[in-house]
Parts: structure tokens; sequence; C-alpha cells
């Protein structure tokens, strides 16, 4: 499938007087504006087009449903049903990600780590709404306030944890499947708390929004099972954000480059 025949697909599929949509070829997207609220958003073609071709017209209607959720949350945050900070809370994204919105306004965000970037989210049950300075300015709280509560938020999610045994090493799945999967990388005390539990080398991957692994490395086997799994979840995910793992020591973070049959190079190793 061609982007061109990818917009006019959806296009169909949303048939809305309302939405203008405007096919960027340079940069292979389309920006879709809601002419009511004056306010978009844009799709990266080439990973839609793939999810086509790995999951046929299922993937046609899960992006037709998170545009018109994203729309319909708009449309209650226009109303001031978002405002309320018992739903707030942080969200991981690659660095290559947009500081700003479509409209220009800057998004409120944290340094995380080499490879990922904290952004902060009002939930609205189906979907969510990255808080910007305009979303911040009607959340009435400061922007210290905002990371303090997000912090919080994200502590009170479950962590149910899934197990898997490879080779002699164990992984672990968390995949609720409610949006933050990734972002209970920022639990610190859930990381400390696997920490306490894991004998080998402890490693965390957000490959994409929906799933956060913990990996329990103890040979290096497990190191391959790794590399081959975060990039298989990082090429299927609806929001992908690093194919890389992480190294999980002395309560820090440390991206790290697996080179098959081989030991992982951290990052600060390569300069």
């Amino acid at each position: 499938m061609k982007s061109t025949e990818l917009v006019n697909l959806l296009r169909e599929r949303m048939p809305s007087r309302q939405l203008e949509w405007r096919f960027d070829r340079e940069k292979d997207m389309v920006h879709i504006r809601h002419e009511t609220l004056q306010k978009g958003m844009s799709l990266s073609l080439p990973q839609v087009i793939n999810r086509y071709q790995a999951k046929g017209d299922d993937a046609i209607e899960e992006i037709v449903y998170t545009i018109t959720e994203t729309f319909n949350a708009m449309e209650r945050e226009a109303k001031g049903e978002l405002v309320s900070s018992e739903h707030i809370y942080p969200v991981i994204r690659s660095t290559s990600f947009p500081l700003e919105s479509n409209e220009g306004h800057k998004f409120i965000t944290s340094e995380h780590t080499a490879e990922t970037r904290v952004y902060f989210a009002v939930d609205a049950g189906t979907t969510y709404r990255l808080i910007d300075e305009n979303v911040l300015n009607s959340l009435s709280l400061t922007e210290d306030q905002l990371k303090e509560v997000a912090k919080f938020q994200v502590k009170k999610l479950a962590n149910k944890l899934k197990e898997d045994h490879v080779a002699g090493n164990i992984f672990y799945f968390l995949n609720e499947n409610d949006g933050y999967d990734a972002s209970r990388i920022l639990n610190e005390s859930f990381l400390k708390e696997m920490k306490m539990k894991i004998t080998g080398d402890m490693t965390v991957s957000v490959p994409h929004q929906d799933v956060l692994i913990i990996g329990d490395i103890r040979n290096e086997t497990g190191y391959d099972v790794l590399a081959q799994m975060a990039m298989h979840f990082f090429t299927n995910g609806k929001v992908p954000i690093t194919s890389l793992s992480f190294i999980y020591d002395k309560d820090e973070l440390e991206p790290i480059f697996i080179m098959a049959k081989n030991r992982p190079t951290k990052e600060n190793d390569k300069k």
C-alpha cells in the first residue's frame, strides 16, 4: 500500500466534514485538523503501512479508533471535562518525538535517558492528551506540581507481571494495555523491588508504549534473546519508543548496545 492510498482509505473511513486532511509528501506524514476546535494531530504513514502489512484491515480500524478518540478527548477538553489532576500520568517517548504540539505549544517534559524523554498526559479513559503549556495553564498547576502529581500517580498503577524462562534467563513482561505500561519504568520503588529478586544482570526495556520488559540475564545467550525480543516489540508497537534496552544498576538506567554473541556495550563505553 502506498501512502496516498492509505490517506484516501482513512478519509473514506472518517468522512467527517469537520476534519481537514493534509498530506506531507516530503515527511511522508498526514496532518489531520479539526476545523471547529482548530486543533489537530499527525500520523507517520510508514508506521501505519507496516502495521497494515502485518495485521491487514484490523490495523486500519485501530488507527481510525485512535484518531476518533483523540478528537473526542479534545472536544471534552474544550468543555473543561478533562481538567483533573487525578488523571495525570507520565508517558515515555523517544527523544526524537516532537517537543511542540501541532499548534506550536511547547510540551511539558523531563529528561530521562539518552534514548527516552518523559512527557505528561491527562487521561481521558480510552485515550489521553499530552500536556503542553496551554493545557498546563488550564490545570492550575505549576510545572513542578504537575511532575510531582504524575510521579505519585504512576506509583498507583498495578504491576502484574508475566514470567518467561529462556535458556537459563528469566524475562518479566508487564502489559496492562492501559497506555502506561512503559511509564512503569519511572516507578523507582518498583524497579528497586525487582532488583532485589534478580540474581543476574537486571535489564529494563520499553520498546513501545504498551509493554515493559525486565530481564534477569544470567548468560550471554540471554542478551541475544533480549536484543531480538526488544527489536520485535519495537517494530510491532503502535507507539514505538526504543529498540535499545537498559542496564539497571545502582538505581540508574544505562542504555546498552547488544552485539550478537557478545556481552553488551554501554553507551558511555563507546565514547
